[in-house]
């Protein structure tokens, strides 16, 4: 096996896991609705994940882990497609802002910090802002 195949399959599996928790956020009401599947068929696309892998993660979703990004930007992107998860359906209960929470945490986020940090996110998301926008205010807060 070459270095070439250790790094995409660590890359694939950064994608999947990510995958997992989105799914995981939008099954925390046990439903997907309609505008939730077009997210995730979407960002099934975008993360290059097959069908398989897709009917898998979606039926076992729960044994993937929360793998933080090292990378600040990562981490607010990955942040901005939770919380445009959350919102799909432009409804946003209890249990799914406390799910938004905890990936927050999971993804490196200051727990002291998780509730300001997701309201934050979901008001950006909510104002339909664009990825580098949503990065951009989030730094600001921060400063």
């Amino acid at each position: 096996m070459s270095i070439l195949d250790l790094f995409d399959s660590g890359f694939k599996q950064r994608n999947e896991d990510h995958f997992a928790a989105i799914v995981r956020v939008a099954m925390s009401d046990d439903v997907i609705n309609e505008a939730e599947k077009a997210f995730l068929d979407r960002l099934a696309r975008n993360l290059n994940i097959s069908e398989q892998e897709y009917k898998k993660i979606l039926k076992d979703y729960k044994s993937h882990p929360i793998n933080p990004p090292l990378s600040y930007d990562r981490r607010l992107e990955r942040l901005y497609d939770l919380a445009r998860m959350v919102w799909a359906d432009h409804i946003e209960g209890k249990d799914q802002i406390k799910m938004l929470k905890k990936f927050a945490i999971g993804l490196g986020f200051k727990a002291e910090n998780a509730k300001y940090i997701t309201d934050k996110a979901l008001k950006l998301v909510h104002q339909n802002v664009d990825l580098d926008t949503f990065t951009e205010e989030m730094k600001t807060m921060n400063q």
